[in-house]
């Protein structure tokens, strides 16, 4: 008696790999992918060098579905001959993002194919080990973008361990090696950043150095950097980023200077125009707006009388609606009280708005 064994799904898909039709082949590899067996990955590494693109993408599709199993496979694929091979295992290693291609991704950094590169970076930045740091940096200040921007991210995904190189970095001659390494080092968030960044705020030559330096500066929301941010404001050039860091770090110190800014008493002679669709603005009213937002983002009751004023100008009104709500409970009297005395139309739309995120109902007030 014969016994005959029937192949399973697996088998059968994994055949089916090799059909004629490129549909079948396509078809095959999503299939595997959503099985997720490990004896489909050598089968489907074959199918990276598919002619047809869908079968291609479908292979990759699998094999990162199918994951860890895929990696000693695929690490042999970032030096294959065929640039379209290394791009593929680069893409799939890159989500896998497994520590035993660590070494393997670091080779991949000097590929001359940027696509390489760019996935290489990202998969550094998913392992995150610190070994990886002096390799990257030198590709922020690779000829393309993408991976200038997928290596300061993959950086900023080690933290604390790359700081010293990118502060190292803020000094170089090239500007875009700085913009990029000021941007992970916001990311990062690391206080031993603070000092350095302010010595590029006063210190370099570069507007958009400096003002780069100032937009990290507040996202690392440290109160060391108050004062010197306070005198950085008086500077045209960098007077709007100032005044959106000192937002985001939330500390009152800033208050008073915000203030004056709303109610107009702190006004550059020299604020610059700035043409809009039919009105002509300057600087000034940009930064007004920025400040009022601040203002909600510190959420210190004094500045709640100067966000009610600033309801009656259009350049801040919904800024100033948006701060009120976000200053919470505390400006609800204010907010009621302008409600009762407001005529204009546009004015109370935004009352009510503010008072509606508060959860003041419409229908309490008469």
């Amino acid at each position: 008696m014969v016994v005959r064994v029937m192949p399973d799904t697996v088998t059968e898909q994994i055949a089916a790999l090799s059909d004629e039709d490129w549909a079948v082949r396509e078809e095959a590899a999503a299939m595997l992918g959503n099985l997720r067996d490990p004896r489909a990955v050598g089968p489907l590494v074959t199918l990276l060098r598919d002619e047809d693109r869908s079968v291609r993408e479908a292979a990759i599709g699998a094999l990162t579905a199918i994951g860890e199993p895929s990696v000693p496979v695929l690490a042999p694929c970032l030096t294959d001959s065929n640039l379209l091979v290394q791009e593929s295992a680069a893409s799939i290693l890159a989500v896998i993002g497994d520590a035993r291609v660590l070494d393997v991704l670091i080779g991949a950094l000097s590929s001359p194919d940027w696509i390489v590169r760019m996935h290489a970076a990202k998969g550094l930045g998913r392992i995150r080990d610190q070994r990886a740091v002096a390799h990257l940096m030198p590709l922020l200040q690779d000829k393309v973008k993408a991976v200038r921007i997928d290596a300061a991210t993959a950086l900023a995904a080690i933290g604390d361990a790359a700081v010293p190189d990118l502060v190292a970095a803020l000094h170089s001659k090239e500007w875009l090696v700085k913009l990029h390494a000021i941007e992970a080092l916001g990311k990062i968030g690391s206080a031993a950043a603070v000092q350095p960044l302010l010595s590029v705020v006063f210190n370099d030559p570069d507007v958009a150095v400096r003002t780069d330096a100032v937009r990290a500066l507040g996202e690392i929301r440290h109160p060391d950097a108050v004062e010197f941010l306070l005198t950085a404001v008086n500077e045209l050039d960098l007077r709007p980023a100032v005044v959106e860091a000192l937002g985001r770090i939330g500390d009152r110190r800033a208050v008073s200077m915000l203030l004056s800014i709303v109610n107009g008493s702190a006004r550059p002679a020299d604020s610059r125009p700035v043409d809009g669709c039919g009105d002509r603005w300057d600087q000034e009213m940009i930064v007004m707006g920025l400040a009022v937002r601040a203002l909600g983002e510190i959420g210190d009751e004094a500045a709640i009388p100067a966000l009610i004023s600033a309801l009656q100008y259009t350049a801040t009104r919904p800024e100033a609606s948006a701060a009120l709500a976000k200053i919470g409970e505390r400006a609800i009297p204010f907010l009621v009280d302008r409600l009762q005395k407001e005529r204009d139309h546009n004015i109370l739309f935004h009352i009510r708005e503010a008072l509606s995120q508060l959860g003041w109902r419409p229908n309490r007030i008469q």
